[in-house]
């Protein structure tokens, strides 16, 4: 997808989802929303979900695609790379990424964008796989994580802890 229609299409989805999210201040239900809206209207979403952690552990939240990692093992992949970066990871070809966890071998390209709450706390992330390599480029980074600010502006997430 061309880098125009790419932006375009997040500025829909953002605004869609601004409007679905009032519905609920669950964050469970607002993570299920963003995970079902964004596979089902971006191009080359294979798995779109999120991990959270919990008592120093992350483990799988809502998430739509092939059956995930229910936990992933402490400091390695690219969501813990997010994590403990506190920043956007874009993986080109996860072969490439030392410490990749496979929990699909059919994943090729990976962005991870933390999940930080009002403290400066990162409590989770979300993940999102591509078959493809190549898949995702700072227009997702950014699309993302201005979606995700819909989720980590408006939940108290000291539940999560």
């Amino acid at each position: 997808m061309n880098p125009q229609k790419k932006a375009g299409r997040y500025e829909r989805i953002y605004k869609q989802l601004a409007e679905l999210l009032t519905a609920t201040d669950n964050p469970v239900s607002r993570m299920a929303t963003i995970a079902a809206v964004l596979h089902n209207k971006m191009d080359g979403f294979f798995w779109t979900g999120f991990y959270l952690i919990k008592n120093g552990k992350l483990l799988v939240g809502p998430y739509q695609g092939p059956l995930a990692c229910q936990e992933l093992e402490k400091d390695n992949g690219v969501c813990w790379a997010g994590i403990n970066q506190n920043k956007t990871i874009i993986v080109p070809d996860v072969e490439k990424f030392p410490g990749h966890i496979a929990c699909d071998f059919r994943s090729r390209s990976e962005i991870v964008i933390p999940l930080i709450d009002q403290d400066g706390k990162v409590f989770g992330v979300l993940d999102v796989d591509s078959k493809d390599t190549d898949t995702f480029d700072e227009f997702d980074a950014k699309g993302l994580e201005r979606i995700i600010s819909l989720l980590t502006s408006t939940i108290v997430w000291k539940q999560f802890d």
